[in-house]
């Protein structure tokens, strides 16, 4: 009898613990229940409510950047000779003269552009250029043309992609040994939306006082023909990169001769709106293609140049493949390519390599030189390629070496998978 008595007990303890955990399970629930409904009240009344306005954009200026730029030690007659020879052209030499005798930092702008792999044009002489005229005292800024990019419709118009190529660019300089202490870079898109106001009067102003055949007229700096079918963004292009000489403050334009017409643009705008000091214009050598008949390089045609990143081997086929007539100096882009790249950084002379049957190896400490004895023949295309090739292969070197390694090597295989577009 005990015993029932206690087996009915356990089974009512057991029926009671059952009771109370489906009750504390009950609980749990409708109190999930009501939390849920109580965040979904919340939620609905927080999207009834007005949405804040976005912070805007704080976009970065260095366009008035703060430094002690670097003043030159050279005498006014060296400096006018160090920036008088960037040049194939100058307007105006005495113009010049006066504005180094003024200013110890006359402001050189350049823009580019960042539309490709860099080709040793834009990379070895455009560095070259830039540390004859900082030497001289000069502040260089480039202006990172990304706007201008999309304008021309580089890189399919995605700017995210084009200002991926302009840290390229600038990546590249730096390897190739640009002395930076005078060097400003400018991104164009940070700068002018940084300046607005000041920047787009300046373009409408360019656009109110010329007419469309004269604006037109400069759309060859973008590489297109005045007969080609432009986009209205593109006639936009030539008014932005005249008003750019005076967003900059430039002193000095220093672009290719490819970009005359912009520049001799600004000039004609300072008469229009009397601006006394008009911006003295430097433009230099445009690099030879390495085919027959090509004025200069071209991206689109990777045989046609020499690239920054390219191997040695590389080199090597594109330089034996090129150009060369024998006797000929003019027009030859080899001779081109030893004037304005290897003699400029091989002061202490350059050495042509030949057998000893034709005369053995000779030193040249000028081109001038060069170029005399390869007018008579004394120098043959087969001793003046291999000279080249070894030349610019010492040059490329610490290029290939910085991206060769980290975040620079990831950086030239995005590039390298984009397609160029013209």
């Amino acid at each position: 009898m005990a015993q029932a008595s206690s087996s009915v007990k356990a089974e009512i303890a057991s029926k009671v613990e059952a009771a109370k955990a489906s009750v504390e399970a009950t609980v749990e629930v409708a109190k999930a229940k009501v939390e849920a409904a109580v965040e979904e009240t919340k939620a609905k009344v927080e999207a009834g409510k007005p949405k804040a306005a976005p912070e805007p954009r704080v976009y970065e200026s260095k366009l008035n950047e703060v430094r002690e730029w670097k003043k030159s030690t050279l005498t006014l007659e060296e400096r006018f000779e160090i920036c008088r020879s960037v040049g194939e052209e100058c307007i105006k030499d005495e113009e010049l003269r006066a504005l180094l005798e003024k200013k110890d930092h006359p402001i050189c702008y350049d823009g580019f552009e960042p539309s490709g792999r860099m080709h040793i044009a834009q990379g070895i002489l455009r560095m070259i250029n830039v540390n004859r005229l900082t030497s001289a005292g000069c502040i260089f800024r480039f202006w990172v043309a990304d706007w201008f990019a999309l304008l021309n419709n580089k890189m399919g118009g995605d700017l995210k992609k084009i200002r991926k190529v302009g840290q390229y660019l600038i990546e590249i300089w730096k390897a190739a040994g640009m002395n930076m202490e005078n060097v400003q870079f400018l991104w164009a898109s940070d700068e002018i939306n940084a300046h607005a106001d000041e920047y787009w009067t300046r373009v409408i102003d360019v656009a109110r006082r010329f007419n469309i055949a004269r604006i037109q007229r400069c759309c060859t700096i973008m590489g297109r023909k005045e007969a080609d079918d432009m986009s209205a963004a593109q006639l936009m292009y030539p008014c932005m990169q005249c008003a750019d000489v005076f967003f900059l403050k430039a002193d000095i334009c220093q672009l290719g001769l490819d970009q005359r017409k912009v520049n001799m643009l600004a000039r004609e705008y300072c008469d229009e709106v009397k601006i006394k000091h008009k911006p003295v214009i430097i433009s230099h050598h445009m690099l030879m293609g390495l085919k027959q008949g090509q004025e200069k390089m071209s991206k689109s045609d990777p045989d046609s140049a020499i690239f920054m990143e390219d191997t040695a081997s590389d080199v090597s086929r594109k330089i034996k493949k090129a150009y060369c007539p024998p006797g000929q100096v003019n027009d030859n882009p080899i001779l081109d390519y030893m004037k304005h790249i290897v003699f400029p950084l091989f002061t202490k002379g350059v050495v042509v390599k030949r057998k000893e049957e034709f005369g053995g190896d000779k030193t040249y400490m000028t081109f001038d030189e060069l170029a005399a004895d390869y007018l008579t023949e004394a120098i043959h295309p087969g001793d003046l390629k291999p000279t080249l090739t070894d030349y610019l292969n010492q040059i490329l070197e610490p290029v290939r070496q910085h991206f060769s390694q980290g975040e620079p090597k990831k950086l030239l295989a995005e590039i390298k998978k984009y397609k160029i577009t013209r």
